[in-house]
């Protein structure tokens, strides 16, 4: 396939005629389809369905009655379940509901308010507390920072994770940056894991800080979620920190969101003493214990499998990213108008177009009845500074609809491109 920019004029409109013919074929068929959201499927939910079968006994392994108030912190068998998806000691863990975005708001909101050390430190008495957001990322976390008062500054990712010269050089050099958002492994939406360099860097990273309260939100959710096995590794951050005597300065998160029902699963919060002491302060004042008889449903439905149930996920999930490659190869492979990633796991697809198009690709294929994320979605407030990039979430798609969608985005991606090189080119080139 010839690159767009050496098509003729005469190429170009004959190709822009043939998408838009196919394009009103799928218009005229009134399509519903929606790769917006990072959703588990009805079939990888069935995956669960013996969470639903009666518990043989309610009493945790310490004697806690899962039925009553109480065990703030979870049960040890939820939070052992936790510190196996965080690689840390489960006294390290606070089990909790199905959010783990809630645990997230909840230290930072700690951190904000009262302080994660029990001093005086706490991000509200600098007068415009920042975070780093490497870019593009999760938009969720974008919230929580603007909810707060918290602005936000972009450090670009690369496929080993973020630029942490850069990282480091913005830390060092003001106090008013507090901390870091990180999802390390199959990232929201790149899909890259960060290289063993990062992690390190990343463990450092606080003592470099010109900030004595600066911490890294380690958003751990696709842990467990490879497509192939044996899983792809991760370096330990907790254990770096340790090392580097930076463990007071990470707050690990993970959760089964994605593992079992996404309304109905646990979140995990792992840190040291200090940092779960604060959390627990502030939980405390919220609820009197989590819902530990979803707890026990989970740690023994889980615990010693988990392995062969993200397995089970796998074989659903794989071939739907094979047919979004496929389809991204087969229309635009060779066009020299986009690159993507290839993620061996986790729930997205990052899409790079030209510069200046993602939102009026993003406005068409809506026209057409593809409903995306919304362009920008992956950078703070919604600013994409180049208007390049778009995040393909296939798992909740049916398999006989995607494929539909992934034509309809392509098609969308080639209109859009042909329609600006028509505008940058001399007239009559």
């Amino acid at each position: 396939m010839k690159a767009l920019k050496e098509l003729t004029a005469t190429e170009l409109g004959q190709l822009r005629q043939r998408v838009e013919r196919e394009l009103a074929l799928q218009r005229a068929n009134k399509l519903a389809l929606d790769l917006s959201r990072g959703k588990p499927s009805p079939e990888q939910l069935d995956l669960s369905a013996e969470l639903n079968e009666p518990l043989a006994s309610l009493i945790a392994n310490d004697g806690t009655d899962a039925r009553n108030y109480g065990a703030l912190r979870g049960i040890p068998e939820a939070r052992a379940l936790g510190g196996e998806l965080m690689n840390v000691a489960a006294d390290r863990v606070l089990a909790a509901g199905n959010s783990s975005l809630f645990l997230m708001y909840q230290v930072a909101a700690t951190a904000m308010q009262r302080g994660l050390w029990a001093d005086d430190r706490r991000w509200s008495r600098a007068a415009g507390p920042r975070m780093l957001a490497p870019v593009p990322g999760y938009d969720r976390h974008f919230t929580i920072c603007e909810s707060l008062g918290i602005e936000m500054l972009n450090v670009a990712m690369r496929d080993s994770g973020p630029d942490m010269d850069q990282a480091q050089r913005l830390a060092a050099e003001d106090a008013s940056i507090k901390g870091i958002w990180c999802v390390p492994k199959y990232s929201n939406p790149t899909g890259c894991i960060y290289a063993d360099e990062t992690v390190a860097a990343m463990a450092e990273l606080p003592r470099a800080a010109a900030a004595d309260d600066f911490v890294v939100f380690w958003d751990n959710a696709y842990a467990v979620h490879d497509f192939e096995f044996p899983a792809a590794p991760l370096a330990n951050l907790y254990d770096l920190a340790e090392a580097a005597g930076t463990a007071e300065h990470v707050a690990l998160f993970s959760s089964t969101s994605k593992m079992t029902y996404a309304s109905g699963g646990l979140g995990f919060c792992g840190g040291s003493d200090a940092l779960l002491n604060a959390l627990e302060g502030t939980l405390s004042l919220m609820c009197i214990g989590p819902d530990k008889v979803a707890q026990l449903r989970h740690a023994r439905f889980l615990s010693g499998r988990i392995e062969e149930h993200m397995a089970r996920h796998a074989a659903i999930l794989k071939p739907k990213f094979a047919i979004v490659d496929q389809v991204l190869e087969e229309e635009l492979g060779g066009l020299g108008i986009a690159r993507w990633t290839q993620p061996k796991g986790g729930y997205f697809v990052s899409l790079t177009t030209p510069p200046r198009t993602a939102a009026d690709i993003v406005k068409q294929a809506g026209e057409v009845g593809l409903k995306l994320t919304p362009a920008g979605a992956t950078f703070p407030y919604g600013r994409d500074p180049n208007d390049d990039d778009i995040r393909i979430a296939p798992s909740f798609a049916p398999l006989n609809e995607l494929e539909a969608a992934m034509r309809v985005l392509t098609g969308c991606v080639k209109l859009v491109a042909i329609a600006q090189l028509h505008r940058e080119r001399p007239k009559g080139g």
